[in-house]
């Protein structure tokens, strides 16, 4: 792989390892650019605190670490700190206020819920409400034409249990907006290896029949999913299997 910019970091408190193990993991693996996207903070008015991405408190230590990183490695690969965060409208504005002062290179998109987290259920938990497959199609394409987020991650994390007419009419419309756009879609190693509902060949057919690109994304939580070239490969001929051209870069970010 050329290029990886789906990386977790210790903060999001689901990840482990240190950034320098990540950077290192990143150069054996011969890669020439690794992007940091650890999950965003949200700004909630009822002070709740989530366990599953970086506090704001962490924010600091975030950038002055990969800032400083980025430095040391400098002459050995490209470093773009970021975040994966979701696009929950009514969040939005606190959102941009907090991040405003930092210098963010990219955001990608991962829409883990449909409303923020202490009132919504993970969209990765098992439904067959289409009113939810619905919410999380509009949600998706409206957060992509926000123009904030370089990339959309596992467009496939919903785990819709119903009919397949009702899967692919709402999935078909996130794959045409990614064809109409140029973006490519992800195809989520880290869901690959741990034999998650994404990536999802339905969505890849899809995807592969409206001559969608890829681009493979480690979503590495541990360092050594950067070098694990066996499931890269896996990730390519997945991508092969259905016609998807994988490329190895991001506009914006080369």
């Amino acid at each position: 792989m050329f290029a990886n910019y789906h990386t977790h970091t210790f903060r999001c408190h689901h990840a482990v390892g240190e950034d320098r193990g990540y950077i290192e993991a990143a150069i054996t693996a011969g890669m020439k650019v690794l992007g940091f996207s650890d999950h965003c903070p949200w700004i909630y008015a009822n002070g709740y605190v989530s366990d599953i991405r970086m506090t704001p408190a962490e924010t600091e230590d975030y950038f002055r670490s990969l800032t400083d990183l980025r430095s040391e490695y400098a002459s050995d690969i490209k470093i773009y700190i970021g975040f994966e965060a979701e696009y929950i409208p009514e969040l939005m504005e606190a959102q941009d206020r907090f991040l405003a002062d930092y210098p963010v290179d990219y955001m990608i998109l991962g829409q883990h819920s449909y409303a923020p987290e202490y009132e919504s259920p993970y969209t990765g938990d098992a439904t067959s409400d289409v009113s939810m497959l619905e919410r999380y199609t509009d949600l998706v394409i409206e957060g992509m034409k926000s123009g904030r987020y370089t990339y959309l991650a596992h467009p496939d994390l919903i785990n819709f249990t119903g009919s397949i007419e009702d899967y692919d009419r709402q999935l078909s419309r996130i794959c045409d907006f990614l064809k109409e756009t140029d973006s490519p879609v992800e195809i989520n190693l880290f869901g690959l290896k741990d034999s998650r509902n994404y990536p999802s060949e339905r969505f890849l057919k899809l995807a592969g029949e409206r001559g969608c690109k890829a681009i493979l994304g480690c979503d590495a939580h541990v360092k050594d999913l950067l070098t694990d070239y066996e499931l890269a490969e896996r990730g390519r001929k997945l991508a092969e299997k259905f016609g998807l051209t994988v490329i190895d870069r991001l506009k914006g970010l080369e």
